[in-house]
């Protein structure tokens, strides 16, 4: 069994010291604090429930794991907005948001567990997957969480939730009313609730119209897949001729590469998106898309953890329902036009 006394000699410091870091009785050099956390880390030990809680009592910090591909995240400016909100909560009590992206499942659960060693004070969980261990790991841990999004169980932590569903029906009825029968989604990940959610949303709203839904493509959110899906619709047989997509990013690159084989958007191809990030508006033509505030997205989240560590009964709060903007993007199927 790892002792205290073997992060004390791999840290190079004294079994005080390392006291004093989960204690917080005395002040400790940064660099001092951050061997012994990294110590303990590698070593795998952890604390007993008290000097835990004292250190994390001081570590004024809410934890970020990102499992994401980093070109998603340099792209798709969502996580930037999203950190604007949570940090703009988090501020008024001094305290800061530590991001970490890591590539791997392994990489996320030693993420997670460096965090519940002192590293902060409690996480937002964010992109749940249909079958995710992580809910369960981050109560075992007692780190106390978020959950962004829907979940599929009921969840251990309290959730930060807005109906995306109304939303994918919002987009096929818009289509529909426009005389666009043959339409396809360009889906995200099955494996995230959200892809799913999404994805079951546009089956069900296209069967409600009596349509076959079956022209879906996934993607990864990234606008490669964008690209590469949009090529596979227009070379099928059945050609759409309206394109649903899951989030902007896939979308602006659909309809970047529909322009470049000289298909005419809308008059050939309506397109839309989701997020509504900047960059939709000022496009030619504009993006019609399901605008979703993800500023109070990260606010709600970082209001929702503030309430927890204060000792409140944790509940799950709602944002304002995502909304359809209509832009430029979409008009008339061709064969109502005629």
């Amino acid at each position: 069994m790892v002792t205290i006394e073997d992060v004390a000699r791999a840290a190079g410091v004294s079994k005080g010291t390392v006291s004093l870091v989960y204690s917080g009785k005395r002040p400790i050099s940064p660099a001092t604090r951050a061997r012994v956390l990294d110590a303990a880390a590698e070593l795998d030990w952890v604390p007993s429930s008290r000097a835990r809680a004292l250190a994390t009592r001081r570590s004024q910090t809410i934890g970020l794991v990102l499992a994401r591909d980093p070109e998603i995240i340099a792209t798709d400016s969502f996580f930037a907005r999203f950190v604007a909100g949570a940090e703009s909560v988090l501020a008024t009590r001094s305290m800061g948001l530590l991001l970490q992206v890591v590539s791997t499942p392994e990489q996320e659960r030693d993420a997670y567990r460096s965090l519940a060693r002192g590293r902060a004070d409690a996480v937002i969980l964010t992109d749940l997957l249909v079958d995710d261990p992580r809910p369960a790991l981050l109560a075992d841990l007692r780190l106390p969480a978020v959950v962004v999004g829907a979940s599929p169980d009921p969840a251990p932590h309290p959730r930060v939730l807005s109906d995306d569903r109304a939303a994918v029906r919002d987009v096929v009825d818009h289509l529909v009313g426009l005389g666009h029968e043959r339409i396809a989604h360009v889906s995200g990940p099955a494996g995230y609730v959200h892809g799913h959610d999404r994805r079951a949303a546009f089956v069900d709203a296209m069967a409600a119209h009596g349509l076959d839904p079956a022209l879906v493509v996934e993607g990864d959110f990234s606008a490669q897949s964008g690209r590469e899906a949009t090529a596979r619709l227009l070379d099928a047989d059945d050609r759409p001729s309206a394109i649903v997509y899951a989030n902007d990013v896939m979308a602006i690159a659909g309809l970047n590469h529909a322009q470049s084989r000289g298909v005419r958007v809308p008059d050939d191809l309506a397109i839309t998106g989701f997020d509504d990030i900047e960059l939709a508006a000022h496009l030619t033509p504009s993006l019609t898309t399901v605008q979703t505030d993800v500023v109070s997205w990260g606010r709600r989240a970082a209001e929702v953890l503030l309430r927890h560590l204060d000792g409140a009964v944790p509940e799950d709060a709602w944002i304002a329902p995502s909304r359809l903007v209509v832009r430029e993007s979409t008009a008339g199927a061709p064969a109502a036009r005629t």
